[in-house]
Order: C-alpha cells, then structure tokens, then sequence
C-alpha cells in the first residue's frame, strides 16, 4: 500500500463527517512533493513519485486503503457564530502512523465540492497552496508547532475567484483536524453524547495524560489550554500573524492550522493586521493572546456538561482552568523574548528590559527580525546596523549598554547569551514581499523561485551569505498591505 492506513476518525458516528471522494482535475503536474515528510510517515515513496503518485495526491485516484471524508465543525468568524461550516475544500483521505507510531491526517484541500462547500467549488487557487507550503514548513523549521506539508500539485484547470486564476491542490499532514469548531458543531445540536465521544478521542489521540485526572475532561481542557497558550507565544516570538483566528481554524492538538491570510511582520507594529476582510484589526498582531483566551472559552463551554454534575461546579472548573492560560503564555512568552536577546532564567527585571526594546522599535518602526540579528552583531562591537534602526539613538545606546552588563551576568557569561540567541532569532522569514514573488511566478508556472525560497527557509537560522537579500525587508514598493484567504 502507498499509505499504510490506519483510519480511526471514519469510525466515529456518521454525524462527524460527510464521506466524500474527490472530484478529478484535468492535467495535474507536480510542483513539489516532500520526500522528507513521505519517508517520515513511512509512505512508498516510489509508488508515490511518480504518475500514480501524482493521481492520488490530485484527487484524481483513491489510493487503497483510504476512506475520504469531509468533516463536519462549526465556528465563530469574526465573532458571528455560524452552527455548521465543516471542510468546504478540504477531504480527509485517512490516517497513518509515522516511523515513531505518532498518528497523523493525510488531507487534501482543494480537490472539490463537499457537503459543506456552501455552494462554492471546492477548489483552491495556486496562490494559497504555494503559501500553505512555504509557510507551514517554514514554521516548522522556526520550531513552531504546525501542521505540515505533503505534496504541492498545478491540477491543470482555472478557478474563479474575483478573475480565472489557475488552480492546485496541497496535500496537508496534521496530528489531527479536529478544532475547537468541531466540538461547537455537536454543542449547537445539543448533543452531549457526541460531544463526549468526540472529547474520548481527543484524549485519546493527543492528551492520554488526561485519562490519569479525575476529571478526564478537565484534564483535556487542561491540555488544550496549555498548548494553546505555548503556541500563540512562539508566534509572538517570529512575528507571524494569523489572520484569521476563528475557532473553526484553532485545532485541538495545539497546530497552526489554516494558512489562509497570514503574515509575518517587517515593520513592529503591535497593531498590524494584514487580512483584507479583518477590518477591525480583530485578529492584529497584539490581538492574538486575548483572542486564543476567547476561543478557549468557547471550547470550555462545550464541555461544561462533562465538567462537573451541577452546572455550578462546571462552570467553575471551567474558569479556573481559563484563568491558567494567562500564566501559561506570559511565563512563554517571557521565556521566548528574553532568549531573544540572549538572558536565561529571566527575571522580571529583565522582562522590563525587553519591553522597553520592544517600545524603541514601535516608535521607530524597526524591522522585527533585523533587530535581533543586528543586536547580535552589536554584541561584538559592530554597532551600526543595530543603531542604525532606531530613531530615538539615545535612548538605544542606553539600552545597548544596559544589555550588554546584564548579558555578562548569564551563567557561562555573554559568549553563552550569544549562542542563545543564534538558535532563537531567524536569519530568513517568510517575508509577506518573497511569499508574493513566489504566487506571481507560479501563476506564470514558473516554479523556480517557489523552490529557491522554500530551500532557504528549511534552514532559517544559518548564515547564507549568497543569498543575504532575502534577509532584507521589502522596498517601499514591496510592501505588501493585504492578504487574502484564497476560497
């Protein structure tokens, strides 16, 4: 079998999903197919390099084993609940288990119509299968939990959007898609029976820890919170920007899921969105703690009537565990901005340091990655670059000076603060300016520089001195002031 299926969602009551087979395209091409990944998930790679390969990852063939489904979740978008979305572009072929026996989807978006598509075609224009790909595996070499990618296909066919636009299809591995929207879906319905069962297989695929609590379901809860929490941390850490942070796009296992418009900043700006349909700035930059609390909520709400047997007592053990979330993430984030300038085991004087860094380059709209790469070399007497970002020069040769002793109080001294900050601040980002040079050439099918890109973020902390322009922010006229979400 190409894919050693281990199908466990398909098992659950039919309520859960829609089974669905995809709708074929015309003439697929590969673009890029993860070999890495395929080898990981012990997969043929062979058989899957190749025409029959490419058959099963455009949707074009069944591989054997594979049990294709829509699942079924609902959501708050942009605050507005909606009691039923589920995957309007997206099938799930089944389940494999990696060469360490860890569990993981294998999906397809953009292979057509669903149950859930809301009269919409299922499909999914080049441009957001090239930026799933560059993104989630570039977060996944940053370190950041994300869901990952398989395989990139051109399917040959166009695509109306607000223009035709050439199409693809991007296969997706995720530990799972379940989301705090698939537990709102049997919510809406009332229906505690699948609510329980769908919390059982939570636990059971992602949090068998929970299983040793006496409240099983807290320690769900728990689970999810904690991760939650982490995750939205290391985020603020790289700068990247959701987007669109509705529940149907928070999954339960703690992934980024849905790399629909998101960003990473150039400027800092904690107030920076660049969606085109968040005119609110709901989900901005500064915005995504406060917000993945609020989605939390929404999760422990659907499992109040597993909480506790009174309705008082679920809805206190669900605030107690909500009320973990803040020390959770500030403990997080701490940890990971501090590291960014080298401190370990922070106090909360240092913390107050990196605040006010972090003041200096909002008033001066610094480059969020450069600084930090800057101040390494600042550390080693070359401060120019660094200074050089600031308006208020002052105000940072205090800093710098400030830094530079608390940096030699480290356990191993100033030489062990660097090293730290080697392996924590990224040389190359998934700039918003390189992710749409990628998008405009592969419209054209020119591929070149979609691999060029992805190549360079494979290894985003190492010195490539050859390719030093993609360190760089855009030029004025490179600046990218919205994304789009591409359905």
């Amino acid at each position: 079998m190409p894919f050693p299926f281990d199908n466990s969602y398909v098992r659950l009551p039919a309520d859960f999903f829609s089974k669905t087979d995809a709708t074929p395209v015309s003439a697929p091409q590969w673009i890029m197919l993860n070999r890495e990944l395929a080898k990981d998930l012990r997969l043929d790679l062979a058989l899957l390099d190749s025409s029959t390969g490419l058959a099963y990852l455009s949707g074009n063939q069944n591989p054997l084993g594979a049990e294709p489904l829509a699942m079924a979740y609902a959501g708050h978008q942009f605050g507005g609940f909606s009691p039923q979305l589920g995957d309007g572009r997206a099938i799930l072929l089944g389940e494999v288990l990696d060469k360490n026996g860890r569990r993981y989807d294998i999906q397809l978006k953009g292979a057509g119509p669903t149950a859930y598509s809301r009269r919409g075609d299922g499909r999914s224009a080049l441009g957001p299968v090239l930026r799933e790909y560059l993104l989630s595996e570039a977060m996944t070499a940053l370190g950041v939990p994300s869901t990952r990618a398989l395989a990139a296909v051109w399917s040959g066919d166009q695509v109306r959007r607000e223009a035709y636009e050439p199409g693809g299809v991007f296969t997706r591995v995720a530990s799972s898609h379940m989301r705090v929207g698939t537990f709102q879906y049997f919510a809406a319905k009332q229906d505690h029976e699948n609510i329980r069962l769908l919390a059982d297989y939570a636990m059971d695929r992602h949090y068998p820890e929970a299983r040793e609590r006496q409240n099983a379901y807290l320690g769900l809860l728990d689970g999810v919170i904690r991760n939650q929490a982490q995750l939205i941390a290391r985020w603020m850490q790289v700068g990247f920007i959701h987007g669109v942070l509705n529940t149907d796009n928070m999954s339960i296992s703690g992934e980024t899921i849905d790399y629909g418009p998101c960003a990473f900043l150039d400027d800092y700006d904690p107030a920076k969105k660049f969606s085109y349909i968040d005119q609110q700035g709901r989900y901005a930059y500064e915005n995504q703690p406060a917000i993945a609390h609020w989605n939390l909520t929404r999760l422990a709400e659907t499992l109040l009537p597993l909480l506790g047997d009174k309705e008082e007592d679920a809805i206190e053990a669900a605030k107690s565990a909500l009320g973990r979330y803040s020390d959770i993430f500030q403990s997080a984030l701490v940890a990971g901005f501090c590291a960014k300038v080298g401190i370990k085991d922070a106090e909360e004087a240092d913390w107050l340091m990196v605040q006010s860094l972090l003041e200096l380059m909002k008033f001066g709209r610094v480059d969020f990655t450069l600084t930090f790469r800057y101040l390494l070399q600042a550390a080693s007497g070359d401060e120019a670059r660094f200074t050089g970002l600031f308006k208020d020069l002052a105000a940072i040769g205090d800093w710098l000076e400030r830094w530079r002793a608390r940096l030699a109080k480290n356990e191993g001294g100033t030489d062990s603060g660097l090293a730290l900050m080697r392996k924590v601040n990224p040389v190359f980002i998934p700039r918003n300016h390189r992710i749409e040079e990628v998008i405009q050439a592969g419209i054209k099918q020119d591929f070149e520089p979609f691999h060029r890109l992805l190549k360079i973020l494979q290894n985003p902390f190492s010195e490539q001195c050859k390719l030093a322009e993609y360190e760089n922010p855009p030029q004025p006229d490179e600046v990218v002031q919205a994304t789009f979400c591409g359905t």
